[in-house]
């Protein structure tokens, strides 16, 4: 899981969600030369349903979240030259692109490139405090407009900051998405909830063995999820 692919300013209030692009690339690079290669949600999915190949080596998906502009202009090259795809989570109501998010056409861009576009809803509401309108607004809506601008089947959903109860997921559930991803460090499996999905954050200044060393070690002994807001 990622978010603004840059150097991380001088002030800015959450530092770790910022991962150098440089820094990304050599992770990139760990993940490939230990045997891993990107895949989407989607195609995970096909092959948890029905055995539809994931290809040779071990499959995992790099997701990034919100909708920031850096994901296109320096993610996406790095992953386009290992031939990968990544994970757009996008909050529709996200930051302008005058302001560092991603417009439109960028968006375009991704999918172009073979990436999978999901969502967060409009705004990264806390989902667990709204009424069953607003959260119909943030969930179902948000699906049925990205597929109307996009013409995707948006498949997937991304709980915002990780917080969501059992009316949170009856309501992804009722809007017919096929899953969805909390912030529970860990591994996903085929006999797991899809609707509580397990990911990996990555933080700034993770270096490649860094990186395959916390795969290894949230392997071996993943966290319980009440630590994280998914209950």
């Amino acid at each position: 899981m990622y978010h603004v692919i840059a150097a991380a300013p001088a002030g800015a209030p959450f530092p770790g969600l910022y991962v150098a692009p440089a820094e990304l690339a050599e992770q990139m690079q760990a993940l490939k030369h230990a045997g891993w290669h990107a895949v989407t949600l989607d195609q995970m999915a096909a092959y948890w349903r029905s055995g539809v190949p994931l290809g040779a080596g071990r499959p995992i998906v790099v997701s990034f979240d919100n909708g920031y502009q850096s994901q296109f202009t320096q993610a996406l090259p790095i992953l386009r030259r290992l031939g990968w795809v990544g994970e757009e989570n996008l909050q529709l109501t996200g930051l302008p692109p005058s302001q560092g998010g991603i417009g439109q056409q960028e968006i375009r861009g991704l999918l172009s490139a073979g990436w999978e576009l999901d969502t967060q809803g409009f705004s990264h509401a806390d989902l667990i405090s709204l009424d069953a309108t607003q959260l119909h607004y943030e969930v179902a809506v948000a699906r049925g407009v990205l597929q109307q601008r996009f013409h995707i089947p948006v498949n997937w959903f991304c709980y915002p900051s990780g917080h969501y109860d059992p009316t949170v997921v009856a309501a992804v559930r009722a809007a017919g998405y096929t899953g969805s991803t909390t912030v529970v460090p860990g591994w996903a499996h085929p006999g797991d909830d899809r609707y509580r999905l397990h990911r990996l954050r990555v933080l700034g200044g993770t270096t490649g063995p860094q990186l395959l060393a916390l795969l290894a070690g949230v392997r071996q002994d993943p966290p319980s999820p009440s630590a994280y807001g998914g209950a």
